[in-house]
């Protein structure tokens, strides 16, 4: 027989909230000071700055409202908003150069050639580099007459010289091809870590049914790229956006104001000798936010329809 079972007496352990929710709560716990700081010093300063942009401020009086009065001055003709605008969309356009670059050049690293690692130190040095360094070399590469490396190169087939930032008509490309040698680095670098994730197996499948070169590349490698891809393109979108080092150290906005982009022109007027027009200078950083903000949205639409579409 069996003995009668004792009931228990002692009464039930109450648990706290954090014990009974422990499992939800611990992964914001280990996020809340990443959280505090981008609140802190991203959110909260872009509400700022949209609330400066709606007024004349000198960044250290009082502000005076004046609406949407910056924002009218912007699209009323200001000639220097016009050439940084249209510097912006030729920094856009020819900075996705830097994609296909950088595809390519990690489809030839990828490969186990002899000498390849010293092949991937030199491609991958430029991006190890500050930019500030890198506008400070191509400076000295375009330098006018016999100084610069260009002129030297090029006066040996005859050509030249060439003053490529002294040119108004040339100053933006010479900067923006200073700003693609990194770029074209750093889209490499994730096309590298993308292909160590191309499936070996869809590639030997696609071997069999008689795919290679630019077949295999399009319809197998190319497709497995995508997120490598995706990002490329928000990075490179951002760094022609905000290509202001390169300018500040080659030309400083000239000669005659024509390689200024939105971001050295909201410095210009913002924190220059020749401005400390705090509004003015916030409501171009406005218009630069909502460019960038377009792009990024945009490809993040994308993304989302090609993984749903492939759910």
């Amino acid at each position: 027989m069996t003995a009668p079972a004792v009931p228990d007496t002692h009464p039930p352990v109450k648990r706290s909230w954090y014990k009974e929710n422990e499992i939800a709560v611990t992964p914001w716990l280990f996020l809340l000071p990443g959280i505090l700081f981008f609140a802190l010093y991203v959110i909260i300063p872009i509400f700022q700055s949209f609330w400066i942009s709606f007024h004349q401020w000198d960044g250290l009086g009082e502000k005076t409202w004046v609406g949407l009065g910056n924002y009218e001055r912007l699209l009323g003709g200001d000639r220097k908003f016009e050439v940084s605008f249209w510097n912006n969309l030729k920094w856009l356009v020819l900075y996705l150069l830097a994609i296909p670059m950088g595809l390519f050049i990690s489809l030839f690293l990828n490969q186990t050639v002899r000498g390849i690692r010293l092949y991937k130190s030199l491609f991958f040095f430029p991006f190890v580099i500050s930019q500030v360094v890198v506008g400070l070399v191509f400076s000295w590469f375009y330098l006018p007459g016999d100084q610069g490396l260009l002129n030297n190169v090029v006066g040996v087939f005859g050509l030249g010289p060439y003053n490529i930032l002294g040119s108004p008509d040339s100053a933006t490309y010479g900067i923006i091809a200073a700003g693609l040698w990194p770029q074209t680095a750093y889209c490499m670098i994730l096309y590298l870590t993308g292909l160590n994730a191309v499936d070996p197996e869809q590639v030997e499948a696609a071997r069999l049914d008689g795919a290679k070169g630019h077949k295999m590349l399009w319809y197998v490698i190319i497709p497995q790229l995508k997120p490598a891809t995706f990002i490329a393109f928000v990075v490179t979108i951002i760094g022609a956006l905000r290509s202001f080092d390169f300018i500040a150290v080659m030309t400083n906005g000239g000669p005659f104001g024509s390689t200024r982009v939105l971001s050295f022109y909201m410095f210009e007027e913002s924190l220059s000798e020749f401005g400390f027009r705090m509004g003015y200078g916030a409501a171009i950083a406005v218009v630069l936010f909502f460019i960038m903000l377009g792009f990024i949205t945009y490809f993040l639409w994308s993304m989302y329809q090609d993984e749903k579409g492939a759910r």
